[in-house]
């Protein structure tokens, strides 16, 4: 991610974040320069510079013949993102009331790319249930989602989450440094059983995924999530059945 990209993530927009970081990079500067290095119109600066002053991310310094503008500190950043959290905590207490006091027993909802893992892997941690995957592929270990991975595996044990997955045969055969990535219970389905699919159960939920490689995710991949109590012990009766004959080795 671009610093411009991350200025954005804290709501400044593509201007001001080009504003500020070229303020940042030449120091004490005139409007006139701030647009030619910047590329934003001049024009647009003093509108830019107000809005940009109003976040504390910089000041003016008044010169003979104009104005000059320098940026603060980038350390200004992290209390602009403090005080977002802040406001964040201080309102999920009542948005998870509203999230309770309405029913949520069945649902489906689809999940895509590098972010819709995120949200699953979270998923997963928020429910605190043991997981069971069946024709597992070990996706999750894409090293595109390895920050995530180690923060949710340091949860899973946390958490006392167990895992167990029912391998396709191609991991055992072809992927086994996947198998050194996921700290889980496994076992091997036979070569025949494997297909472009898996299943993922927890808790009420059941997660189908569809289109997978061994220890690959596709930022166009998207998944299927039921949330459904009879749905999920089905899928839980069959993975045990499933698990009791699998090969272990």
């Amino acid at each position: 991610m671009s610093s411009i990209e991350a200025l954005q993530e804290l709501d400044l927009s593509k201007n001001e974040a080009r504003i500020y970081e070229t303020l940042v990079d030449l120091g004490e500067i005139g409007v006139a320069e701030i647009a030619q290095e910047s590329g934003v119109n001049r024009r647009n600066v003093y509108d830019i510079m107000d809005r940009l002053q109003e976040k504390g991310l910089v000041f003016e310094i008044k010169r003979a013949n104009e104005s000059h503008f320098k940026a603060v500190h980038p350390s200004k950043l992290r209390e602009i993102l403090k005080e977002k959290e802040q406001k964040l905590e201080d309102v999920i207490p009542d948005l998870e009331y509203l999230y309770r006091e309405n029913p949520h027993d069945n649902e489906v909802y689809i999940y895509q790319g590098i972010e819709g893992w995120k949200n699953y892997l979270q998923d997963i941690l928020r429910v605190e249930k043991d997981l069971y995957t069946i024709g597992g592929k070990g996706a999750w270990t894409d090293d595109k989602l390895q920050p995530f991975l180690d923060h949710f595996t340091q949860q899973v044990d946390k958490k006392n989450i167990e895992i167990q997955i029912l391998f396709d045969a191609e991991v055992k055969e072809e992927k086994r440094d996947i198998l050194e990535k996921i700290d889980s219970k496994h076992r091997f389905l036979p070569s025949d059983a494997s297909t472009p699919s898996s299943v993922d159960i927890f808790g009420d939920y059941v997660v189908i995924f569809s289109g997978l490689e061994e220890g690959k995710i596709d930022e166009d991949t998207s998944f299927t999530v039921i949330k459904n109590p009879e749905i999920a012990t089905s899928f839980r009766t069959w993975f045990r059945f499933v698990w009791a004959s699998a090969e272990e080795k």
